[in-house]
């Protein structure tokens, strides 16, 4: 059976995965539908920000992190000067770290469900005097519904399996910052395999879901003629 302590880093964990998930649709929406739609030279550069953390070292996100948010760095010093206080080893500090490190994971999925739109759909709406933000909610977003949910789900999960980002800049605080990864290296560490196993058999499972969650609403190419 899972401890008291298990159920309640699976508890924050759901916790912290669906404040990201949330808060990147809204912050990541726009930025897919820029990359989608813009032909600035500079696109590249922007693009290669945010697939950053899909190649960077999770403890070196986490560690210029840390220092951003950290008393001395400018993020918190605004945080300080507002009266929130520092964001490290605090749960909205892991929700500032996961909105980071699941990026990619949001905007890629929605930028390529936005360039597989094309122009022709927003183009008719254009001529029945819809006006663009008319055509993004009524024309692109259901037409990119499918890579709304890809791109929820994979946030979603990616979440959930943070470590060293979510260890650097949250610790391991129980109830605040202990997620489910963390609970696990918890129990390997002081040799409660049995626990370990039990939680990890949990995530594998879940992982295994998500994975058939995915390739069951994964569109079908449709057969010409």
């Amino acid at each position: 059976m899972l401890t008291d302590s298990d159920l309640q880093a699976i508890w924050l964990t759901v916790r912290l995965a669906s404040i990201v998930t949330l808060i990147l649709l809204v912050v990541g929406t726009p930025i897919a539908w820029w990359l989608a739609r813009t032909k600035v030279w500079w696109k590249g550069t922007i693009g290669a920000v945010v697939a950053l953390p899909l190649v960077l070292p999770p403890s070196v996100l986490g560690f210029y992190l840390l220092l951003t948010l950290g008393p001395h760095g400018p993020i918190g010093q605004l945080t300080q000067a507002l009266g929130i206080g520092p964001l490290p080893f605090t749960f909205w500090g892991l929700v500032v770290a996961s909105v980071f490190y699941s990026l990619p994971f949001m905007v890629q999925p929605l930028q390529t469900a936005f360039e597989a739109v094309g122009e022709r759909p927003l183009e008719v709406a254009a001529t029945l005097r819809a006006s663009p933000l008319d055509a993004f909610f009524t024309v692109a977003v259901p037409l990119a519904a499918p890579g709304f949910l890809t791109a929820a789900i994979l946030t979603f999960a990616h979440t959930v399996g943070e470590f060293g980002v979510v260890l650097m800049i949250g610790g391991n605080l129980p109830g605040i910052t202990r997620v489910v990864s963390v609970q696990i290296y918890d129990h390997v560490e002081a040799l409660e395999y049995a626990s370990a196993h039990r939680l990890a058999a949990v995530m594998l499972i879940f992982s295994f879901l998500v994975l058939l969650i995915l390739y069951a609403w994964r569109p079908r190419p449709r057969n010409g003629g």
